[in-house]
């Protein structure tokens, strides 16, 4: 073997655990959520703290005025943190309200406005007609410089009529629609996180990193469910174009922010 050659194949291993933190985690603000509602900034700086590289604001981000986005942007600038996508409902993606919700993403810095939930359950029908919705947003976002997402919960993932709904959206939305994966919902349903993610390259652009276990749900911390990590970790960085991982936890047996800080050490574990 030639001394370029040697040099090249000891060198992979280091490229390949770059490549993996590479990729931000930040965190989805919903798991400290009285705690943002309470003090936003002092939030910020405590999820910063923690080592958190990135957040995720939710729907009530969607009053404030512009100046206050621009200031919650400052801060975030301050702490080295990115806000790299935003929750919406439904009804931000109409006609009348986007170009605001546009507008706060722009100030945020966010490069994806995510549809958060829609019709909960419904006919095949509808789910075209939620693509549809989804497809006009993207046209409607791209000359600002912002891409459309969506994001399941167990709904999009239980079949109708034999097809998943999910599939629905992912046929029926261009490329370019981020279809942001929330692992637990996925698993309570009895789906394969890692399939799904494989079925989808280059759209899987995102992931809730939300555990589950069947004797104790979503209280689990990450890590402590039935989630299957480092294949999940592998799929989303060789095959599902994964651009940032959210942390996400609705509750446990710990504080919030407990929780939160115990789930990015058990993330960094896994995805070392």
């Amino acid at each position: 073997m030639s001394r370029r050659a040697f040099a090249a194949a000891a060198s992979a291993p280091y490229l390949l655990r770059a490549s993996k933190k590479s990729v931000p985690v930040g965190l989805e603000l919903y798991s400290v959520r009285d705690e943002l509602k309470s003090d936003l900034p002092q939030t910020l700086k405590a999820v910063a703290a923690d080592g958190y590289q990135c957040v995720e604001f939710f729907s009530p981000y969607y009053e404030w005025a512009m100046e206050y986005a621009k200031g919650v942007r400052k801060q975030l600038d301050d702490l080295g943190v990115h806000c790299y996508s935003t929750h919406n409902g439904a009804r931000y993606f109409d006609e009348g309200k986007i170009a605001h919700a546009i507008e706060l993403n722009q100030a945020l810095g966010s490069k994806y406005m995510v549809m958060a939930s829609s019709i909960g359950k419904g006919s095949l029908e509808d789910w075209k007609g939620v693509a549809q919705k989804l497809s006009q947003a993207s046209e409607r976002l791209s000359p600002a410089g912002l891409k459309a997402g969506y994001h399941n919960h167990q709904a999009e993932f239980t079949p109708v009529d034999g097809v998943r709904p999910i599939e629905v959206i992912a046929r029926g939305t261009p490329h370019e629609v981020m279809l942001q994966f929330d692992v637990g919902t996925c698993l309570e349903v009895g789906s394969d996180p890692v399939a799904w993610i494989k079925q989808n390259p280059g759209r899987i652009r995102s992931l809730h990193c939300k555990d589950w276990s069947q004797a104790q749900g979503y209280q689990v911390l990450f890590g402590e469910g039935s989630a299957p990590w480092k294949q999940i970790f592998d799929a989303a960085e060789s095959v599902g174009g994964v651009e940032f991982y959210l942390v996400e936890q609705e509750g446990s047996r710990y504080p919030a922010f407990e929780t939160a800080k115990r789930c990015l050490q058990e993330f960094k574990k896994l995805h070392a």
